[in-house]
């Protein structure tokens, strides 16, 4: 009986946290629901050979290059599609389970067929009482994107939520729908591109869901962290660029023209106090990639962004 779900993890130069990541789901999940695929974005340590020699039977798809989260997991997404899996889990490499999250996310997809795709209750980490990143919605007044972090009670683990987008931490997506709305946008590349396929499907006529009642734990950001340089800070300068263009695109395809005068003070204050902060820091490639961001952002042609919608 061929298995219904295909988990899709995405490394970049992150090969301890991947093996973490695999003996956990192997620990606590059915391997008979699932097949593993792990598709490496061009990693220079020699992340193919470690995964290869430690787990044989995975899957595993070599790019080439760095493609982004986007793209790097769209083939992942596209193999699971041609080889007839019902469902894609696609998962960060730096998260834990310690319940049959698997088996928690395919039963919530079986009995609802009206839901796209479903995330879990994703908790910090180093502090498993709290939560890093749960129902997402969207504020059209302000222009941001939301994730709620209460920390669900008893009465929420008992039912869902519809939510207005999941997380691409954990996404456990019906690949029906995939092939009717399209993967993530490639362009986006790295962030919000979870948030603009959740929009996306719903805009297909489905709904995406938060199930607290399963759960797993990120550590957050360790590919964001890797190559950063000190003078810099922790977090690497072109993470900037990606969230400040991506944030405008998507405020362009799917905000509300009625609130464009409120997005664009709210976060034109925002923006101008981030890049005033970099300057006095004299954080350089942080400001450079942040005007960056903001000029594509601004200036990208849709047509260009969402070829086929326009």
């Amino acid at each position: 009986m061929a298995k219904p779900v295909a988990i899709i993890l995405l490394n970049w130069n992150t090969p301890e946290h991947t093996v973490n990541c695999i003996l956990s789901l192997k620990q606590y999940c059915d391997e008979a629901l699932f097949d593993i695929i792990v598709a490496d974005n061009g990693s220079a340590d020699n992340s193919l050979t470690i995964f290869k020699a430690r787990f044989p039977e995975l899957i595993y798809i070599e790019n080439k290059e760095n493609l982004g989260f986007a793209e790097g997991n769209n083939r992942g997404l596209l193999y699971s599609i041609e080889k007839g899996y019902t469902y894609s889990l696609v998962m960060n490499t730096d998260t834990l389970v310690d319940q049959d999250l698997v088996k928690c996310l395919l039963t919530h997809m079986d009995s609802h067929p009206q839901a796209a795709a479903v995330q879990p209750a994703i908790y910090w980490m180093h502090d498993k009482t709290k939560i890093w990143n749960g129902a997402g919605s969207f504020n059209r007044l302000s222009g941001k994107t939301i994730s709620d972090t209460t920390v669900p009670g008893e009465t929420d683990l008992l039912s869902y939520k519809v939510a207005e987008w999941v997380t691409g931490c954990c996404m456990f997506i019906r690949n029906s729908v995939l092939a009717k709305s399209g993967l993530f946008n490639k362009l986006f590349f790295l962030y919000y591109e979870d948030v603009e396929l959740s929009f996306r499907m719903r805009g297909a006529g489905f709904e995406v869901h938060y199930l607290p009642s399963c759960r797993m734990y990120h550590e957050a950001g360790v590919s964001a962290k890797v190559s950063a340089p000190k003078k810099e800070g922790a977090l690497s300068p072109v993470i900037h660029y990606y969230v400040s263009r991506n944030h405008i695109w998507f405020l362009r395809q799917y905000g509300s023209a009625v609130c464009y005068p409120v997005n664009i003070i709210y976060n034109g204050f925002y923006y101008l106090a981030l890049l005033a902060y970099f300057v006095l820091r004299r954080r350089n490639e942080k400001a450079g990639y942040l005007i960056k961001g903001l000029k594509e952002g601004i200036f990208t042609s849709k047509n260009l962004i969402w070829p086929k919608n326009n």
